[in-house]
């Protein structure tokens, strides 16, 4: 017993910090969101503090402009998961043929420089590679003349260029690791059997990419749903409120607008409809399966 007792002691001293760490970082901000988001709470009116239930929750719900804001995040989620997911599974699929180990290792370590490229820098590299006059992208385009920042159109594909260059690695090697993962006398057989890849891949590799996938799934759309760093960097949210997503949203009403409470219900809202999605990627994907 006294030997046991020193066994959870240790292991509750081993664990404390961890458990700690997680309420300070996760729990108790969202515990002080969800409190702020039932108050009124304007850091210009601090003394004007009041319980106000659910009210902040309806003005957000029946305000245009936050789904306006919504419905560019999702069109954003909508045009740029896809043609990660869709490079990413190329990319392993090469990757994954036999032949060709030093090519692979050297392409395997340059898939990591784009994740390791933070949001901020990579929003200040479209700065200057997209400039009008002087960036790199209309001189390689015979020295075109093209408003990238400046124009909604051309800013929109802008930030779905530089989401799809940062991410696609990530989907390509969460891929690789599936494809690791299915066994070589099974693959060897069905290509032997068949010499139609798509065929291989439908019913041989897929069942073993569905939870990397899955993963990528909802990684990616929460990742999405909160993008701000790289948006604010490189367009601020314009021109107009053409890139205004929906985190640069919540931005602008709690820390230009000082509407905290508004802000967090915004911020609740958010995390409950990123978790309807991830609920509904678990059970469509893995009930293919």
């Amino acid at each position: 017993m006294a030997h046991g007792k020193v066994s959870r002691r240790t292991l509750f001293a081993f664990l404390s910090p961890a458990v700690l760490g997680l309420a300070l970082v996760g729990i108790v901000p969202l515990l002080y969101a969800l409190w702020t988001s039932l108050h009124f709470f304007n850091l210009t009116k601090l003394r004007k503090v009041k319980f106000i239930g659910l009210e902040n929750y309806g003005s957000v719900l029946t305000d245009p402009v936050f789904w306006e804001a919504m419905g560019r995040t999702f069109f954003l989620l909508g045009t740029a998961l896809p043609i990660q997911i869709a490079l990413g599974l190329v990319i392993a699929l090469v990757l994954h043929q036999p032949g060709l180990s030093l090519l692979k290792t050297l392409t395997r370590l340059s898939l990591v420089l784009p994740m390791a490229t933070t949001y901020a820098v990579v929003g200040l590299l479209g700065q200057v590679m997209f400039n009008q006059k002087f960036g790199v992208v209309n001189q390689l385009l015979g020295g075109a003349d093209i408003n990238w920042i400046g124009d909604p159109t051309n800013a929109f594909i802008m930030i779905i260029f530089w989401d799809v260059w940062q991410w696609t690695p990530f989907v390509a090697l969460v891929m690789l690791a599936g494809l690791a993962m299915v066994p070589g006398e099974i693959e060897e057989a069905a290509q032997l059997e068949t010499k139609n890849w798509w065929t291989v891949l439908r019913y041989v590799q897929l069942p073993f990419l569905v939870p990397g996938l899955v993963a990528v799934l909802i990684l990616r759309t929460a990742d999405t749903l909160k993008l701000f760093d790289m948006v604010f960097t490189l367009t601020r949210g314009g021109p107009g409120a053409s890139t205004e997503f929906i985190s640069l949203m919540i931005q602008r009403v709690g820390f230009r607008g000082f509407d905290q409470g508004l802000a967090s219900a915004q911020a609740i809202i958010l995390l409950i409809i990123t978790i309807i999605l991830a609920q509904i990627y678990i059970r469509v994907f893995y009930k293919e399966v």
